[in-house]
């Protein structure tokens, strides 16, 4: 798609572009117009600008005009059953496309996320509502026909008395057949094959770290792996509610069996009754015969080009505020949104957004979006507990976690 300033347009499109240059002005003085809104939202439900494909300056008009209103919409009205969802995708296109020549800041842009998504329209299967007009047309069809023989009979006394007549001769036959041992079997009505209910299709997730479920563990207790000099072997809470195969009780808490590549680089003693941050969608492995059912991020200096890692630290654990609880939800600013139950090893979730994973001057844990170009974005947001907490390092300041 050419930016603005390399189109051109024909006469039919400037006069487009005139009208809709017009429907920004009125939305000026009445941003809230329903009927404007819906029928703007309409046409862009089937168009990627407002002429189709090609940018034009009545996109930015609008994007002006609309951008300050929509960054106050509810969830409801962006994507609700009522909503204007097609006119959030629009504004969402053009502050981030270079092609119409804005240079929005990512602060001043009206943030979208793209999995807040509360309704989507299920598709219409054109054969059924087809065959259910048909079917309609029918009824009313039979419905008028039967009004008119109704008529006719109403002609005549006679006619009438007739029909009466012969209703109640067919009512008596009934009851001597149900008198003498006979039962009336009433004839059955075949069913209409109803077609089949269509699937809505299915919202395509973007790509978000927040997919990965970050939370806040307990170390109830951790040792030496009896098979691994690397390896320490962690008791760990993080709110799961059932014991289950991979899952454990210990001290009345259901806990998950962790192994973390931590011996001598984190004294023993630092391991006990500490809280953590664990990611625990990761797909359980066996570590030297034992399951590992999460990871316990920690902190390491970024390995420079062409640099090896050589596993000798020093390492620092991620920590949680010591006042939060087992299990509470850990994301990073600007990310938020529902984890997957495990993560497919297949997608690479993990893999994908991990180096994005790094601590801040300030010690602190966050997400540099940069570093990751499968986000398209860029800025960093930092590692926070669900009730407010920071997520911080002793002393690593722009190292990598994992």
């Amino acid at each position: 798609m050419a930016a603005i300033s390399s189109q051109s347009y024909s006469p039919a499109e400037e006069t487009e572009i005139q009208q809709w240059l017009t429907t920004s002005d009125r939305l000026k003085s009445s941003p809230s117009d329903a009927s404007i809104l819906g029928s703007l939202n309409t046409h862009l439900s089937t168009r990627t600008t407002l002429l189709g494909t090609k940018p034009s300056k009545a996109d930015v008009s609008l994007y002006e005009t609309l951008a300050p209103v929509v960054a106050k919409w509810s969830p409801e009205q962006r994507s609700g059953q009522e909503g204007h969802p097609h006119i959030v995708r629009h504004l969402d296109f053009v502050q981030n496309s270079p092609v119409f020549g804005l240079d929005v800041k990512d602060a001043d842009k009206v943030h979208v996320d793209p999995e807040e998504v509360l309704y989507v329209k299920p598709p219409v299967d054109a054969k059924a509502e087809k065959e259910r007009l048909k079917k309609e047309k029918a009824a009313a069809a039979a419905a008028a026909g039967g009004a008119a023989t109704a008529t006719l009979a109403d002609r005549t006394k006679g006619a009438a008395e007739a029909v009466k007549d012969a209703a109640v001769q067919a009512k008596d036959a009934v009851v001597a057949a149900v008198g003498a041992g006979g039962e009336q079997k009433p004839k059955k009505e075949k069913k209409e094959k109803q077609p089949k209910p269509q699937k809505a299709p299915a919202v395509a997730a973007a790509p978000t770290p927040a997919l990965i479920d970050l939370r806040v563990g307990h170390i109830l207790k951790a040792i030496q792996h009896p098979d691994a000099d690397s390896l320490y072997v962690s008791t760990i809470a993080m709110g799961d509610k059932e014991a289950t195969d991979d899952y454990i009780e210990y001290e009345g808490q259901i806990c998950r069996t962790v192994c973390s590549g931590l011996n001598g680089l984190v004294p023993l003693e630092e391991m006990q009754g500490r809280k953590v941050v664990v990611v625990a969608n990761l797909k359980p492995v066996k570590m030297r015969g034992i399951k590992s059912c999460a990871m316990v991020l920690a902190a390491s200096p970024k390995l420079k080009e062409g640099e090896v890692d050589d596993h000798k630290g020093p390492v620092e654990l991620a920590s949680p505020p010591a006042d939060s609880k087992a299990g509470e939800r850990v994301y990073f600013e600007g990310w938020e949104g529902e984890p997957e139950g495990v993560l497919n090893p297949k997608k690479k979730v993990w893999e994908t957004f991990q180096p994005g994973f790094t601590t801040t001057d300030n010690l602190e844990v966050a997400f540099n979006a940069g570093d990751v170009k499968e986000t398209g974005k860029t800025g960093v947001g930092k590692l926070v507990t669900k009730s407010g907490g920071i997520v911080t390092v002793k002393s690593l300041k722009g190292a990598t976690v994992r």
